[in-house]
């Protein structure tokens, strides 16, 4: 900072603190003088300069004020532990604003606010605006998770509470919420989900009031930590005895008159292809050269819309709950195990009703014509991503079932076909990113026992690449008949973000010339094959992801970005996801209706509801396995603290860096932490640098750390640099340089999240599900 922008910083905060007070030049020459040297010409000038931005005014009498901006809009409370918060405003032009500890209104995290912003932004020293809260206007936690404290009988008698709960969640744990005897009485220990009923206010700052609804377990019982999780996020686990009894009402086989009017496909050698420990099997593949050399592709999809009827119990149940949650010890599924795991699952041998969608492709991949249809299929293989690794690579030679040997010919056919597939998405420019997942190991009783890294093999991807055909088959299909349908989006990205990202991809020499205006996949494509087997590739995929908007459900066809599609739905999932359901649904509608108008106008109402339902629910779903994750994760961590290990930087802020160990564990190393220097950070190349060594921390560097804290119950690592020979600084401080609050700093339900998990979300892979994988990309 030069010395003109120290003046015009110092100057301008004056007035920002102190937005009513209005002062003459030599007031402010006093206060300031008081400080520091200052020159009175350039407090003049200063002066002179912040009234010609309309930052401050005059009254003509050589008084000045600042300019107050009042603008008065609503937003979202993001709370700190410490009592201030932050502001972030729907209007992407607006900064996010401080909200400090005294302005809150004693709002808590999440809560819907309408924010005054009373100074605005200082842009010589790198201060954001600050804010104060006028109104509360919708509570955004009215149920919570925490364990209960009992009062003694007198206190109970005197105050009228049983006991008091406190929420893990780190923004909430200050409050003592008193529970009141109306609802359920769990004992000392137990973990239960209350309803607030009363909020903070000027009398009891640090206290609310509730009503316990519902007992978790002890606290300390296998798997009541993952339950309580669970219950936080409102995953429903419960069925409603209608939906149950609908569910085993439901016959366990085919009958003759359900396949009367569909094809049979039974004599098509159709196999299933999914993980060695995966139960619910919707989807067959099958594939055959045809005599003009194209390939014959069939996508056989589980007909779970012809059990589950719209407006039945089991219906709205599927759509309250909107998709399967997939944990590390257990599937809370969609759908009842009766029709996930049985009459809906293409398990081997027996028969299924399926919706079919039959593809022509050429040898350049280009589709030359399809059909959908309802039909009646039968598995001839349950196959396993691992086995068809095994027969697909060349220098494998052992012996598997016969089942692999009769249909080898056809999985190297298959293989084949991926391979042109692929080419073809890349042509167009779909961002391809490859990261290994990592499978949380668990005994019996829920404990982390290991860290399994796993690369997918051509098995795992070619299924991806017949899912994404299918899916754009069916959206693009639908598309042109004119017909209210649902699709699968994701949008393009923000001109703001993609500047921020081609700033800093430039710091690595990557001239990227591309508009962020009008970026295309393709642009970002060429990125990721400029940095593909350098070091910078893992630290240019993350930033690029973070970069990107999240995929969602429309019923407009916004096209995919991610894949470089302009028509995407999901129609391969629905014993685990309603909006394939939803599509199937509406496929059978339009087919037997001829397309009636009323039935156009029935979905067409309908499909903003389960858009909005369906798109919430996933979000709700990605918390809950991601908390379960870290809870885990940092559990497998606990008994490790002191030991070393190699890491990268996976981001860095202004209060620190996280960083990632080879198994995707990740962790905080606090700026407090660095203890050899005091340390800047560039918001703009996302640095942290020492101010007297230069040493520099940046996203993507190779570092050796040292776990030092692991905190199970709030999900935190944290570690410090491990270096031997350093000398350490006499006192620890630290410089915020650019901007002190979090941005970037990315939060899961309101607790100090430690890890990104940054492809939650995007979804551009279409990955089978496996029950106890970090990552959660499923089809």
């Amino acid at each position: 900072m030069t010395q003109n922008e120290r003046v015009l910083a110092d100057v301008y905060e004056t007035f920002r603190h102190n937005p009513q007070e209005q002062y003459d030049v030599d007031q402010l020459e006093n206060d300031l003088s008081r400080n520091q040297r200052l020159n009175f010409p350039d407090l003049v000038k200063a002066l002179t300069f912040l009234e010609h931005s309309k930052k401050i005014v005059t009254d003509g009498q050589g008084k000045y004020q600042l300019n107050q901006l009042n603008t008065v809009a609503e937003c979202t409370f993001k709370a700190n532990d410490k009592g201030f918060g932050f502001v972030k405003f729907d209007d992407e032009s607006m900064e996010d604003a401080f909200i400090d500890k005294h302005n809150t209104k004693f709002a808590i995290d999440g809560d819907h606010v309408k924010v005054k912003i009373i100074a605005g932004a200082n842009p010589w020293n790198g201060r954001g605006p600050e804010g104060k809260i006028e109104e509360i206007t919708e509570r955004g936690v009215e149920t919570l998770v925490g364990e209960f404290h009992p009062y003694a009988d007198e206190v109970v008698k005197s105050s009228g509470f049983y006991g008091y709960v406190v929420s893990e969640n780190r923004k909430l744990k200050k409050y003592k919420i008193n529970i009141t005897d109306n609802g359920v009485k769990p004992q000392m220990g137990d973990m239960v989900k209350i309803a607030i009923t009363k909020y903070p206010n000027e009398d009891q700052p640090d206290e609310m009031q509730g009503v316990a609804l519902l007992t978790i377990g002890n606290k300390n019982d296998p798997g009541v930590d993952i339950m309580s999780i669970v219950v936080d996020n409102d995953i429903r686990t419960d069925w409603p005895e209608d939906a149950m009894d609908q569910a085993n009402n439901i016959p366990d086989h085919v009958t003759e008159e359900e396949k009367a009017k569909r094809v049979d496909i039974t004599d098509q050698p159709a196999v299933t292809i999914d993980g060695d420990d995966s139960k619910d099997f919707d989807d067959a593949v099958v594939v055959w050269k045809l005599p003009n050399g194209n390939y014959h592709l069939g996508v056989h999809i589980a007909d779970v819309s012809h059990y589950v009827k719209e407006g039945s119990p089991l219906d709205k149940e599927a759509f309250a709950r909107g998709n399967s949650t997939y944990l590390v010890d257990r599937v809370i599924p969609m759908l009842p195990f009766r029709l996930s795991n049985g009459i809906c699952s293409l398990n081997e041998g027996v028969e299924r009703l399926v919706l079919s969608c039959d593809m022509e492709i050429t040898p350049e991949g280009k589709r030359v014509g399809y059909r959908i249809y309802p039909s009646v299929m039968k598995s001839h293989g349950r196959l396993t991503y691992n086995n068809v690794n095994k027969v697909l690579d060349p220098n494998n030679h052992e012996k598997l079932e016969q089942k692999y040997e009769d249909v080898a010919p056809m999985l190297h056919d298959m293989a084949d076909l991926h391979s042109i597939l692929y080419k073809q998405r890349h042509q167009r420019g779909a961002i391809d990113f490859e990261e290994p997942e990592a499978k949380i190991i668990v005994d019996d009783k829920g404990k982390p026992t290991d860290i399994v890294l796993h690369e997918r093999g051509t098995a795992e991807k070619m299924i991806e690449s017949f899912m994404l055909m299918a899916n754009e088959t069916v959206a693009e299909d639908y598309y042109k008949k004119h017909v209210p349908f649902l699709y699968r989006v994701h949008e393009t990205p923000d001109q703001e973000k993609m500047q921020s990202f081609f700033e800093f991809v430039s710091a690595f020499g990557l001239n990227v010339k591309a508009d962020p205006n009008d970026v295309k996949p393709k642009d970002l494509q060429k990125v990721v094959a400029k940095t593909e087997g350098t070091p910078e590739e893992a630290v240019v995929q993350m930033m690029m992801l973070r970069s990107l908007k999240q995929a969602h459900y429309s019923p407009e066809p916004l096209g995919h970005f991610g894949l470089a599609a302009k028509y995407y739905t999901h129609f391969t999932s629905p014993i685990r996801r309603y909006s394939d359901l939803m599509v199937h649904r509406m496929i059978h509608e339009y087919a037997d209706k001829k397309m009636d108008k009323d039935v156009q106008k029935h979905f067409k109402s309908q499909l903003p509801d389960v858009a909005e339902q369906t798109s919430t629910q996933e979000r709700k779903s990605i918390d809950t396995e991601r908390g379960v994750n870290d809870l885990k994760m940092t559990e497998f961590m606990a008994d490790k603290v002191g030991q070393t290990f190699d890491a990268i930087v996976s981001s860095v802020t202004s209060f620190g860096m996280f960083i990632q160990l080879p198994n995707t564990v990740e962790g905080l190393i606090h700026i407090s932490n660095l203890n050899d220097d005091y340390y800047n950070f560039d918001e703009k190349s996302l640095t942290l640098t020492g101010r007297n060594s230069h040493k520099q921390f940046k996203i993507g560097m190779p570092i050796k750390v040292k776990l030092i804290n692991a905190d199970v119950e709030q999900h935190q690592l944290d570690f410090e640099i491990y270096d031997p020979n350093a000398k350490k600084r006499p006192q620890r401080g630290y410089s915020r340089g650019k901007r002190s609050f979090n941005k970037g700093h990315r939060n899961n339900n309101g607790k100090n999240n430690k890890s990104f998990h940054v492809n939650n979300g995007h979804n551009f892979k279409i990955r089978h599900r496996q029950n106890t994988t970090v990552k959660t990309n499923k089809k």
